[in-house]
């Protein structure tokens, strides 16, 4: 059945259906359990969702029209060189978003030369890759935290470690060393950087 020439529904809805399911199912390990688990920072999932479904959407239409290769690196250099005016975005994050739109173009391109299975393999190997090198990548490595803290009468050098302790309570962490930055009188709080080691 036809609508001004156009099918109602072709065999390729199926197709469609497996492969948003399969980036989806990808995406969510990358961005949920690999990205935020390390970063805590919720500000790039509605950026990393919606780039990458719009991005295989986008392949997956148009792969119809025969335009794969060209079509996909176009795709990566626009988008591999984005920047928000507003923020400046870390080398991480930019990393994090080529991967989810890397991932989403393989999802949507791959083609009958390249079997499931191997879709499938291709998808866990980036996965097992980001799990790897962010569990060694930061190994022994001082990271820092910045917290905003509102009992400024501990800040006093009498009260250090009396502040690292109460800090370590309510972060969970042990923390190697502290920095206070700006310090509010008016509102009573103030800004402190905490640093610790990851596998502590």
């Amino acid at each position: 059945m036809e609508i001004f020439g156009i099918p109602l529904f072709d065999d390729d809805v199926y197709k469609l259906l497996f492969r948003f399911g399969l980036n989806i199912f990808f995406l969510t390990i990358i961005i949920r359990f690999l990205y935020y688990k390390k970063t805590q920072n919720k500000e790039y999932f509605f950026t990393y969702y919606l780039i990458s479904v719009i991005v295989f959407f986008i392949c997956f239409t148009l792969k119809k029209l025969e335009l794969d290769l060209g079509m996909a690196l176009g795709l990566f250099a626009i988008f591999g060189i984005i920047r928000y005016r507003t923020n400046t975005v870390s080398i991480k994050e930019m990393t994090y978003l080529f991967v989810v739109i890397g991932v989403s173009v393989i999802n949507a391109l791959a083609n009958k030369k390249l079997s499931y299975s191997e879709l499938l393999l291709t998808n866990i190997i980036i996965v097992l890759t980001l799990y790897f090198t962010e569990s060694f990548s930061n190994y022994g490595v001082l990271l820092s935290k910045k917290i905003t803290y509102s009992n400024i009468d501990n800040l006093k050098p009498e009260n250090r470690d009396q502040l690292i302790a109460e800090l370590e309570q309510i972060n969970g962490l042990k923390i190697s060393n502290i920095k206070i930055g700006k310090v509010d009188l008016n509102l009573n709080i103030a800004t402190i950087w905490i640093f610790y080691k990851e596998n502590e």
